[in-house]
């Protein structure tokens, strides 16, 4: 009997549950806030998979702060730097002490704070050595290899109120000893976004936006040389003479506005 109304109770449990997340999700699990309390946005967060306790989050100029118990509690491990505006975050995934830091908010919006290029940590954000990149101003987004450390890329945005030489994708596989440029366009086209598939690190993508600030409040100008680009080579191809090999840009289809295609640039 008592098994019976075990069985009973289970069942009666689990389609309970069931019925939830099929209907709303927000019955089951809600959104509080854990901090740390502070106006403004925050635009770079960063879990590490194998410390489930431990997160990294950086408003965009407020420095970087620290939680080693599941967002309780955040300490500020970054104050001593020269710069507080962060827009990227990255966690090694196969050494958790070693943080990427990419400075510069890396937004384009009528107000914003700049950087002066790449951080790491090899101690978990006890100490930091900045890296280069100075003059991107603006690093939108930072991509570790989940087999590899010391293999890096890097979306730079550059200068947002004009052009400058350093911008678009760069790449590292000296763990930021030297820098080397796996996809640009030309001086008014910053990298905007770049990720490595976790599933095989040779496959990664990058993005490229054309966008300035004007002088004035929300003046912005726009242009078409950004785009969606895949490496099937671990970013070993490059823009040369504007024919990359073994990149290939996303846009949409002609016959349909909402599906993505896959196309070589010629």
């Amino acid at each position: 009997m008592d098994k019976a109304r075990n069985a009973v109770a289970a069942i009666v449990i689990a389609f309970g549950i069931w019925s939830a997340i099929a209907g709303d999700f927000d019955s089951v699990l809600r959104w509080r806030n854990v901090g740390p309390y502070r106006g403004g946005r925050t635009r770079a967060i960063c879990g590490v998979p194998s410390q489930p306790n431990v997160f990294y989050m950086a408003p965009v100029n407020g420095g970087v702060f620290k939680s080693i118990d599941y967002g309780r509690t955040w300490q500020p491990i970054f104050d001593d730097q020269p710069t507080a505006s962060v827009g990227a975050i990255a966690v090694s995934v196969s050494n958790p002490n070693i943080v990427y830091i990419g400075s510069g908010e890396g937004l384009h919006r009528p107000d914003l704070s700049v950087g002066d290029g790449v951080y790491k940590s090899t101690d978990a954000g006890k100490t930091w050595t900045h890296l280069g990149l100075s003059d991107g101003q603006q690093i939108a987004q930072l991509a570790v290899d989940p087999k590899n450390p010391d293999r890096i890329f890097v979306a730079v945005a550059g200068h947002p109120y004009g052009p400058n030489e350093e911008r678009g994708v760069y790449r590292s596989l000296d763990g930021g000893k030297t820098f080397e440029k796996a996809l640009y366009r030309d001086q008014n086209v910053g990298g905007s976004d770049v990720q490595i598939d976790p599933s095989n690190p040779q496959i990664v993508y990058a993005a490229l936006w054309e966008s300035r600030e004007g002088p004035w409040e929300n003046g912005v100008f726009n242009g078409d040389g950004g785009g969606i680009f895949k490496s099937i080579d671990a970013g070993k191809s490059r823009d040369r003479a504007k024919r990359p090999e073994n990149v290939v840009c996303c846009g949409p289809d002609k016959n349909d506005r909402e599906t993505l295609s896959l196309r070589r640039r010629r």
